[in-house]
Order: structure tokens, then C-alpha cells, then sequence
């Protein structure tokens, strides 16, 4: 077994309170450790991918680590970036993931590996009864130099015990009717940790002197070994090296190949009433780490009947180690929503896609308005989360027929005061509600509204009577109620492919370029979510999409395939 597939520990668990980073080093390799407020405990390469700053610097939030340098924000457990300041309108590549290492926690140490399949070991203490850690004591020698003094520790006194279990880095000593064990962490060629665990029960009382006893015997130790040291050459340090991170190694699963093809499986772990006609999910991954998401994504979920339905992820910053859904049943449901809330059960495996995100958040504004209506709360919930764990000015107004109506309130309540719910409204008392919540514009405002088609619409244009600016107002709806025209045919012209392909009545862009091998993403295929967009060079397109901005459509440079159209016998497609 090599070096690099041995656990070795490298922190105590006090080393790691709550919104702290520390700095830890194995072999030369250098870790950001830290405990994320679910307890889980994150051991990632220490460096920043975008200028290479090391984390241990950075600010937990209990979430998130942030980086000091440029704000690259990156989430708990998937070490995937969730947001780049400088690029605030965009949802940042899901490629962008740092190397995230193993992790065991026991006897009071936290251990890791450099190799990513290296099996957990067994350890020479039992971990149910009581245990003392010792404080860890860096000593400037060669750790194989510590193993062999530990043998005779604690250097001659009465409290000297027999060797019982020695190994690679380990020595077990037998002192009374206590076992004490010693831990050596290889720091770098010629530097190391001790660290010690004493088992058996040791009272309150006495704590105090006994871990005074070790460490003045480690003390002692630490100095004789070090002035040998100091008589030998110094070995070559360890260069720090980093690798490129592929993203099997961050246990991310593989991009789907095309279409609507799904990635991921999960586990319906839980299913709840969430909200009057609303029911929840919580998906856990059958096996490894979800790919990170950020607020605003949305997965697609592949159901037991065969329907596709995209569903909005409405988590919080941090939690990471499942998906949440809300899926409202729709009266008029073609199979989706009614699947979901009749066949699908607690334990059930589903099929879904990785998250996309074409309605991501900014998190650079003056102050955000979020406005929700019904069980368009969904994506805005995760952005009203992501907003108040930050500290950033929001308001949430979130309109719903009544009290019942008001899905997720555990999430809700949570958000305090930036929480304004508007009940039992009808249309004109929503849009006179919706003018009272958007003041006039200013620089630094954003507004994100998610909402059946028409209050979006009515949101939309007061936002426009107020001066708000096209790229100021997001929105997302929920489905395209557009009058789709299908009966035209044309052809479009792949730049990129060297293809030209007719496109006839009935038969979509979309449909078209599969049918001919274009790897084309698409999620919603109705025009609403914008995943299946493509860019014109030439040619007219003709609109049919609830997606694109008026500023979007009257430049003609965009178009989304799985409904849209040409109005020229000929479009230019960059594909």
C-alpha cells in the first residue's frame, strides 16, 4: 500500500469549530478543512480555482466557503461553485468544482487520504467508550524518527507502558489500566504531528493534569528528537503540487449525452403535504454527491408513466446532500403532476436530470424583489434563502389564494421580516399589490417574478410604467400558453456542422437537429425554460417562446428550437 492511500489524520475535531477554516497539510498537500452547520465536514484542495488563494483564509458562512480574493463562492460537500462576482448574471459551469478529499472523523481526529478509493481503516482503540485527544504536537523531524521515540514514551518515567499494537505511523501503549494511542501525521519531508488519544474514562477533575502530564512528556520528547534531527542532513521538502480536477474524482456524476436523457438516479427518501395541493420531495442520491446547483435551477424529473416534468430546486445555500421539489397538482394534468402526487412513494427510485439554471440570481444588486405567485414560489424560495443567509436586502412578496396556500412555511418563516405574503387577491388587487411592492427604478434594483402567465404579465408591465429597465426584471413562467404555429416549413443551415436541413410542417428545430446527431440540451420543450436556445447568424426568426426578453426578440440573434420558427425561407444557426 503507498503512502498516498493510507488515512492519516490530520486535524482534531476542536480544530474545527463552526465558521472556521483550517489550514491542515499531508505529504506536502496542503487542505482547507472545514465544518459546514450540518455537520459535515468538507477536506478540499487549498487553493481557489480561479488565482489559486488559498481557502484557509476564506470566510464559512455555515453554507458555503467564500474565497478572500475575488468572492468565488463554493458550496458544502460538492466543493462546486455556486457564484462568481464578476460574472453575477451567469450560473456558474457545473465543471467548476474543486478536488474534494475523503473524510473520517473518530477517536476525536479528523483523517483523509490522498486517494479517493483508499477503504477506510480499522483502528486499534474502540470508539464507543470515553476517550481523551491530546493536543497535537508538531515536531521538525522525520515522522518514521517520532514512531521510533514514541516506542519509549513517556521517556523513561514510571508511566512508561509496554508497546501493544505498532504500525506504519501508529503506536499503541498500555499504561495502567488505560490504553493510550499515537497518531503520526507526515507533514512535509521533515515535519510532523503527534497525536494522541488516551482511552478509558478520565474524570472531570483530573482532565486538566493529565493532558498537562502528556504534554510535558511530548514536550520532551518533541525536543530530543529535533536536536538529533539537527545532526543530520535535512531532507528535500516535498513539493506542493495540484492536479487538474476531473470531475469523477469530485464524485460528480456524468453530463447526460443529449436531449432529455436523464443523469442521476435518486431516492424519493421523503414525501410530504407541503402546501394546499402541493406535495414535496426530497431526492437523495442512490449513490455519491449531487452535482452542485445554484438558486434558480431546476432538474428535469423522469416519472414512472413516462412524462417529463422540470422541477424548480428550492434548497437552501449548504444543503447539498439532497434535492427538495415542490410539484402543485394541476387540475387539468396530462400525467405529470398527478404521477407525482398519486403513484409516487417514500423509497421510490427516480431518474433525473443534472440541475440547469437559466434563471440564475445576482447577488450584486441594491435590493431584490422577489414576487411569487401560487407555486411559482419555488425557485424564488431558494433565492430568498441564498439572499438572507447572506445578509443581502430582499423582499419576498409571495401571493397565494389563503393561508393554506403558502407552501414550505418552515423555509418561509425563517426569512423574518423580508417575508410579505398577499392572500385571497383577486386580479386587480394583485396588480394594485404588485405597484405598491416595485418602487420606481433606480440603479442597483432587480426584480425576479415566477407566476402563472398572466400576473407575470401584469408584474411586467408595471415594472415597465416604473421605469424598471428589460435587464433589471427576470422572470420565469411557469408554461408557455402561446398559440404554437407548426404548419410552416424552411431550412436552417448549421454553421459549425456544415449542414443544411429542412425543416417541415409539424416537425420542430429541435426535432430536427436530433434526428441528425446535434447534441442539443433541452429541459421544458415548450418554449419556457430557455435551455434548447441557439444563436442566429442570419435569417429571421420567428417567436413563439415566453423565454426570450421584447429587447431579446427584436435583435433576432437568439432562438429557441423546441417551438420557435423561421419566418425567412432560411436560418443560420451557429450549431
Amino acid at each position: 500500500m503507498s503512502k498516498a492511500s493510507r488515512w492519516h489524520p490530520i486535524a482534531a475535531s476542536h480544530d474545527l469549530p463552526y465558521r472556521h477554516v483550517f489550514h491542515a497539510q499531508l505529504f506536502g498537500r496542503e487542505f482547507a478543512v472545514w465544518r459546514a452547520d450540518d455537520d459535515n465536514i468538507n477536506v478540499w484542495e487549498n487553493r481557489c480555482l480561479h488565482r489559486g488563494v488559498r481557502l484557509s483564509i476564506g470566510i464559512n458562512d455555515g453554507r458555503e466557503l467564500k474565497c478572500q480574493y475575488h468572492g468565488w463562492r463554493y458550496a458544502n460537500r460538492t466543493a462546486g461553485c455556486t457564484y462568481i462576482p464578476a460574472h453575477p448574471a451567469d450560473a456558474p459551469a457545473r465543471t467548476i468544482t474543486n478536488r474534494t478529499f475523503p473524510v473520517l472523523e473518530r477517536y476525536g481526529l479528523v483523517w483523509t487520504t490522498l486517494e479517493a478509493d483508499s477503504p477506510a481503516p480499522e483502528g486499534p482503540l474502540a470508539e464507543e467508550g470515553p476517550l481523551l485527544t491530546l493536543r497535537g504536537i508538531p515536531v521538525n523531524a522525520l515522522a518514521t524518527k517520532v514512531v521510533e521515540a514514541l516506542r519509549t514514551y513517556p521517556l523513561g518515567t514510571d508511566l512508561a507502558g509496554k508497546v501493544e499494537v505498532e504500525g506504519e505511523g501508529t503506536i499503541v501503549l498500555r499504561s495502567c489500566d488505560k490504553r493510550i494511542a499515537f497518531f503520526v501525521q507526515p507533514v512535509d519531508a521533515d515535519r510532523c504531528v503527534i497525536r494522541g488519544v488516551v482511552e478509558g474514562e478520565v474524570p472531570t477533575h483530573e482532565r486538566i493534569a493529565v493532558l498537562r502530564s502528556h504534554n510535558e512528556h511530548l514536550g520532551a520528547l518533541r525536543d530530543k528528537v529535533e536536536r538529533l534531527a539537527a545532526l543530520e542532513p535535512a531532507p528535500a521538502p516535498i513539493e506542493p503540487f495540484f492536479e487538474r480536477v476531473p470531475a469523477e474524482l469530485a464524485e460528480m456524476p456524468p453530463l447526460a449525452a443529449s436531449g432529455r436523457k436523464p443523469a442521476l438516479r435518486v431516492q424519493v427518501n421523503r414525501k410530504w403535504q407541503a402546501g394546499e395541493g402541493i406535495a414535496a420531495f426530497e431526492l437523495r442520491p442512490i449513490k455519491g454527491v449531487l452535482p452542485t446547483f445554484q438558486p434558480g435551477a431546476h432538474i428535469d424529473v423522469h416519472m414512472p408513466n413516462g412524462e417529463i416534468r422540470p422541477y424548480s430546486v428550492i434548497n437552501g445555500p449548504g444543503e447539498t446532500d439532497h434535492y427538495t421539489i415542490g410539484v402543485k397538482l394541476d387540475a387539468e394534468s396530462k400525467g405529470g403532476s398527478r404521477c407525482m402526487h398519486e403513484s409516487v412513494r417514500e423509497g421510490d427510485v427516480l431518474a433525473i436530470s443534472e440541475p440547469r439554471n437559466n434563471f440564475p440570481l445576482r447577488r450584486d444588486a441594491v435590493r431584490t424583489y422577489l414576487i411569487a405567485g401560487g407555486i411559482g414560489i419555488t425557485p424564488l424560495l431558494a433565492m430568498a434563502q441564498t439572499l438572507h443567509n447572506q445578509d443581502l436586502p430582499f423582499e419576498l412578496h409571495y401571493f397565494a389564494r389563503g393561508e393554506a396556500g403558502l407552501a414550505f412555511r418552515e423555509r418561509l418563516a425563517a426569512l423574518g421580516a423580508s417575508l410579505l405574503p398577499h392572500l385571497g387577491l383577486d386580479r386587480e388587487e394583485t396588480a394594485r399589490e404588485i405597484r405598491a411592492a416595485l418602487p420606481s427604478y433606480r440603479y442597483g434594483l432587480h426584480a425576479y417574478l415566477c407566476a402563472s402567465g398572466g400576473m407575470l404579465e401584469t408584474a411586467r408591465a408595471i415594472a415597465a410604467e416604473k421605469g424598471w429597465p428589460e435587464e433589471a426584471v427576470h422572470f420565469e413562467y411557469f408554461k408557455n400558453e402561446t398559440a404554437i404555429e407548426d404548419q410552416s416549413s424552411f431550412e436552417i443551415a448549421l454553421a459549425r456542422s456544415v449542414m443544411t436541413l429542412p425543416v417541415p410542417a409539424g416537425r420542430t428545430i429541435l426535432d430536427v437537429l436530433r434526428e441528425h446527431g446535434v447534441d442539443m440540451p433541452s429541459s421544458c420543450e415548450q418554449g419556457a425554460c430557455g435551455t434548447c436556445l441557439a444563436s442566429v447568424i442570419e435569417g429571421e426568426p420567428l417567436h413563439q417562446d415566453v423565454y426570450l426578453t421584447p429587447a431579446e426578440r427584436r435583435a433576432g440573434t437568439s432562438i429557441i428550437t423546441c417551438v420557435s420558427r423561421a419566418r425567412s425561407a432560411r436560418l443560420v444557426l451557429d450549431l
